[in-house]
């Protein structure tokens, strides 16, 4: 009984330390096939996959995919929906819009601090020229205007619609249409249209497909779901694609990616927050304590759309995922309560009894698996790969060693002590301890 415990105890242990640890960020080919992890690496239940699968499908979604640095673990796609099928982002696409006005001010064509009426023309709103002087694009993209939110149609774009509520940076309010407006911005500063910036400095890098369209007064950006997934997978190496900076301005994105003002600790750059002390929602002006999404890590950020266009980014664990679809239940602007469901199931996938350690120690011997240094080890196996060792930073470690008839002499010399594992080409794997 209690070497059972001990067994459960120790794949819990190897469950959070595989997914704390990070391999080497993988970056998908702009065409052709997407690299693939087992869902066995992580002691996945297949039960549990279906769980999160069924809840998904009654949840209206379209397509799910799970990242783990940057190679896939889960997709998948429900109904008609295809990799090749395309769907709207909806408020998601706001982290894009902000990921875009920090490139536009990396290159200088305009500036955080600039008036908004400088790019916008002098009357784009029905204040006071004293008024709307004082709203600047930092304002905008932190959702800080000060114009009212609760008019007839928050997504109006005509002067008629943008109303004095207060100074700005004095309230947050979450508003779609001085949003809206940064695409003007964008245009107006850079010279090309929207899409164009977004096709030369983002997806024509990356290898993303699509595009703005217009909706009423909304423009709004609509990719295949795998797009979506490269976006989640640029913010998670901060702007960085396989050594392509896009955006090269790191002080910017710390500031997107951490909280833009006091008043909603929750937000940064057109951008969600997760692990602050307080949050507020669309459409009220209440501040809710805690964090917005409680049962996903603390460091994960969020980019939340209306009837459930979600990107989360973990850069603890490396991971990213989104979920395309129609409205759930508990829908609304952003579903930040809908999100949280998704990171339960989330939460619920590794076995509580087994993972891949587990299964490789029954299959692999090493002799002694606690050894103290310069101490030759015995990997019992009759493969003929030689093994890969890395530490417990997930750093490679070069193994030094034979092959004899019992298996892999490894050379424990030039080894520091501490944790290790020792891996083979087959994803068997075994623990060793050097003291």
């Amino acid at each position: 009984m209690q070497l059972n415990r001990l067994k459960r105890y120790l794949g819990l242990l190897l469950f959070v330390f595989s997914l704390n640890v990070h391999a080497q960020t993988y970056f998908p080919p702009k065409i052709g096939t997407w690299d693939t992890l087992s869902t066995n690496r992580f002691g996945y239940c297949q039960e549990r996959i279906d769980s999160l699968y069924n809840f998904l499908s009654q949840s209206n979604s379209k397509t799910f995919i799970l990242l783990k640095d940057g190679k896939i673990v889960l997709e998948k796609y429900f109904g008609t929906f295809t990799k090749d099928s395309n769907w709207y982002w909806a408020s998601a696409g706001k982290t894009l819009t902000g990921f875009c006005i920090g490139i536009a001010n990396q290159e200088g064509s305009l500036k955080l601090t600039d008036k908004s009426s400088k790019y916008l023309g002098a009357g784009w709103t029905s204040l006071s020229s004293k008024q709307e002087d004082s709203i600047c694009i930092i304002n905008q993209i932190t959702m800080t205007t000060g114009l009212k939110d609760n008019v007839t149609d928050p997504d109006c774009t005509l002067p008629s619609c943008l109303q004095y509520a207060g100074t700005a940076g004095s309230r947050w309010a979450y508003h779609n249409a001085p949003y809206t407006l940064l695409d003007k911005v964008i245009e107006s500063a850079t010279g090309v249209t929207l899409n164009s910036f977004v096709l030369s400095k983002v997806s024509s890098v990356v290898g993303m497909k699509g595009i703005y369209f217009k909706s009423g007064y909304n423009n709004v950006y609509a990719s295949d779901s795998r797009s979506m997934a490269k976006f989640g997978l640029l913010l998670l190496n901060k702007g960085n694609w396989n050594g392509s900076i896009i955006l090269k301005d790191s002080n910017y994105f710390k500031q997107m990616t951490n909280s833009s003002q006091t008043i909603n600790k929750s937000y940064g750059y057109l951008t969600w927050l997760n692990g602050k002390t307080s949050y507020m929602v669309p459409q009220t002006q209440f501040v809710f304590p805690g964090s917005i999404s409680p049962d996903a890590p603390n460091d994960v950020i969020m980019a939340l759309g209306k009837n459930g266009q979600l990107i989360n980014v973990c850069p603890s664990k490396g991971l990213v995922w989104i979920r395309m679809g129609n409205a759930p239940s508990n829908n609304g602007l952003v579903p930040w309560i809908f999100n949280n469901e998704i990171w339960k199931y989330i939460n619920q996938l590794p076995c509580a009894k087994t993972n891949d350690l587990e299964l490789a120690t029954e299959k692999l011997g090493l002799f002694p698996n606690v050894a103290k240094i310069g101490e030759m080890v015995l990997l019992q196996t009759k493969s003929k790969d030689v093994p890969q060792i890395f530490n417990s930073l997930w750093q490679s470690i070069k193994v030094e060693g034979e092959f004899k008839a019992e298996g892999y002499c490894i050379t424990t010399q030039n080894m520091a002590s501490g944790v290790y594992l020792v891996k083979l080409k087959s994803g068997q794997s075994v623990r060793m301890v050097l003291q």
